[in-house]
């Protein structure tokens, strides 16, 4: 697209942009939002640096590009239950979402995207990687496009790979909820098609995918270990990096991510808000 109100300079030659010459704190005009949609959909990625939001100016951008949906594990803030808050402390090892993943994938209708705005960020490091499921897809042979064509599978919100999904978030400080639906899980086709570019992606969700279809998970296990690494291939990805103001939106239709955890002994403070899907 040939922009004219925004600036669009590419993180990666995979996927990514930065996007400069707009202030998210204004009102867009309508065409300042479509080339900032565009943009979104060409790149995957999209970052804005310098940006001065409250809490209300987050969600008036999301809400542009669709319904805010709450994450159903964690409670969010107390005037914005939309918006929760990812804080990693000095003292704290692990952090959130440091395995690669689609967010919410373990959902009926899996979110359309996620937005990041940075509060505190540490002196270096806290980056996150993404990674291209349009290239992901399209690398593949055509003997393999063909048998995982109209295969689904299992997209669970346990975390078993990680030790589940208890587990998990009773070893963090987040205030914790829902955990009955830390069982949670749904099937969803493995090559999906975007409903706005019309583009095939391989819709890995690492930490999520569980199994195929009608396949028990030893069996699923070697095709799904071979796709999950297919998938972060360092040619497909790019990293973005933050300073506080910095918001970041990405598409979990074609994309999946991972929190880096290298900055230990310093804070890192984000605002998630997750945008909900229309149609798979």
């Amino acid at each position: 697209m040939d922009y004219q109100s925004i600036s669009v300079a590419p993180l990666s030659g995979a996927m990514g942009a930065e996007i400069s010459g707009v202030d998210l704190s204004k009102n867009l005009s309508n065409q300042v939002f479509t080339e900032i949609h565009q943009a979104l959909l060409e790149n995957l990625v999209i970052v804005f640096h310098d940006q001065y939001l409250t809490p209300e100016a987050c969600k008036l951008v999301a809400q542009k590009f669709g319904k805010l949906v709450k994450y159903p594990f964690v409670e969010g803030l107390h005037q914005h239950p939309e918006i929760f808050e990812i804080r990693k402390e000095p003292d704290e090892k692990k952090n959130f979402g440091g395995n690669w993943h689609s967010d919410m994938s373990f959902t009926e209708l899996p979110p359309m995207g996620t937005m990041l705005y940075s509060l505190e960020v540490p002196s270096k490091g806290g980056d996150t990687m993404l990674t291209n499921l349009y290239l992901a897809y399209e690398s593949l042979s055509e003997g393999l496009k063909s048998l995982l064509e109209d295969m689904e599978a299992e997209y669970s919100a346990a975390l078993k790979h990680a030790g589940g999904r208890r587990n998990v978030m009773n070893a963090t400080r987040f205030d914790v909820a829902n955990l009955d639906r830390a069982e949670e899980s749904f099937y969803h086709p493995i090559v999906r098609k975007h409903p706005e570019t019309g583009q095939k992606a391989l819709y890995i969700s690492s930490g999520h995918l569980l199994r195929f279809k009608d396949m028990r998970v030893e069996e699923s296990k070697p095709l799904l270990d071979f796709l999950k690494n297919h998938a972060t291939q360092p040619d497909f990805t790019c990293r973005v990096k933050y300073r506080k103001g910095t918001l970041v939106l990405w598409d979990n239709r074609c994309t999946q991510h991972r929190a880096l955890n290298d900055y230990h002994g310093e804070r890192r403070v984000m605002h998630r808000l997750t945008i909900g899907a229309t149609e798979f």
